[in-house]
């Protein structure tokens, strides 16, 4: 039986949790797209930075060192145990240009057109909403500003085990959307100039992130640009 979006994002949350609570592993925790967004972001000094699905804080941090003191990186997640773990990692490696904010991607606690570059990791394929988060992405963003993430899409049909594998959800598989209807998705927002590239060690990244499938079939890691029109 087909898991309800309610349960597969309760699922997630719980999860993720348990992660920043050092009592599970999880696609974050690993760093599963194993590609820093920020490299293909072109960060400048003064700009404000949101990245989703924040975690502990890792591209937070790697983020404000390059937008530098006049600059300002605020991070959103969905669990009070990673905004939490967030904090107390901001505040014991001194980093003040940036802000930890708990909320949802699909509902997120940032004003419009007040930020210059998005960012997230291996997040967005986790939202069983995603229409909701690109039309907040573009919200959000100023008019010229940058999506710049990286993430997991689909290649192939999934079998209906792996649907139905709750479990398959909170690890980064059943939630990705193939390429065509990823960038369908953000068409249909104030985005253009899409972007999609297929890493060069794709198989690498996902060759065992499932013991069911053989993952490279049917999952790829890719960076994903775009940029809200003027």
């Amino acid at each position: 039986m087909a898991n309800s979006k309610d349960e597969i994002r309760e699922k997630i949350m719980n999860n993720y949790s348990q992660v920043a609570k050092g009592e599970n592993t999880g696609c974050c925790s690993s760093g599963c797209c194993s590609g820093n967004p920020r490299a293909i972001a072109n960060l400048n000094q003064g700009q404000t930075v949101l990245d989703l699905g924040c975690g502990a804080g890792f591209d937070v941090f790697l983020a404000a060192r390059e937008v530098g003191s006049k600059g300002k990186v605020i991070g959103v997640d969905m669990t009070p145990e990673m905004i939490s773990k967030a904090r107390k990692n901001a505040k014991k490696n001194n980093f003040t240009n940036v802000d930890f904010r708990l909320g949802e991607i699909e509902n997120l606690p940032v004003v419009d057109n007040s930020v210059d570059v998005v960012i997230s990791n291996c997040v967005i394929n986790l939202s069983v909403y995603k229409e909701a988060v690109f039309n907040e992405i573009c919200r959000v963003l100023k008019p010229g500003g940058t999506l710049a993430i990286s993430d997991i899409l689909k290649k192939g049909e999934f079998p209906e085990k792996i649907k139905n594998n709750i479990e398959n959800y909170s690890s980064c598989i059943a939630g990705a959307l193939p390429p065509k209807k990823f960038k369908k998705t953000l068409e249909k927002t104030n985005l253009e100039n899409i972007k999609i590239i297929k890493k060069e060690n794709s198989k690498e990244i996902v060759k065992d992130w499932s013991s069911e499938i053989n993952t490279e079939s049917f999952i790829f890691s890719a960076y994903i640009t775009a940029q809200k029109s003027h």
